[in-house]
């Protein structure tokens, strides 16, 4: 698992602590309601249809410098705009689906998982916060937990798979 979040429920854990304003906003939006989260969201959709690097221009105001340097590279900010003009063609509603989905209970308990599971994040990641690969690797029996100094969200878009172990 890449950068991922804790369970919305996750007993002990601060869920929001550590986040951008903006995830903060969409994620208090999706408890408001579906007309809120897509009010929260439609707007910035909409600017990202008319000129996809919007939103990284909105984003890199709340990257830590170690993205910063990842989304300057050409290469890496051309594969998000793509992805970013894709993800919004026609409407918000995958990024809306995303925020609700992230919230709702995930039905199992982590500790149910027996395979082993490798857990990366940056230890400066500020959309997913560290706090929640490292509540998750105390419950999932099998996991590695790689905490990356010096990384944040972007990171792994720079790096080889072999360094990942490290």
């Amino acid at each position: 698992m890449l950068v991922g979040l804790a369970p919305r429920e996750a007993e002990g854990l601060d869920w929001l602590k550590g986040m951008t304003a903006s995830n903060v906003a969409e994620y208090e939006a999706v408890a408001q309601g579906y007309e809120q989260i897509a009010a929260v969201t439609s707007a910035a959709a909409e600017a990202v249809r008319a000129d996809p690097a919007s939103l990284l221009t909105m984003l890199q105001q709340q990257l830590p410098d170690s993205d910063q340097r990842v989304v300057a590279d050409r290469g890496i900010r051309s594969l998000l705009l793509a992805a970013y003009a894709e993800a919004l063609r026609t409407s918000p509603h995958g990024w809306i689906d995303d925020d609700v989905a992230f919230q709702r209970p995930w039905g199992f308990d982590p500790a149910a998982v027996t395979v082993p599971v490798l857990l990366w994040h940056g230890a400066s990641d500020t959309f997913s916060p560290v706090s929640h690969v490292k509540w998750l690797g105390e419950r999932i029996p099998n996991a590695a937990v790689v905490v990356q100094a010096g990384a944040a969200h972007f990171a792994r878009l720079t790096s080889s798979p072999t360094s990942c172990a490290g």
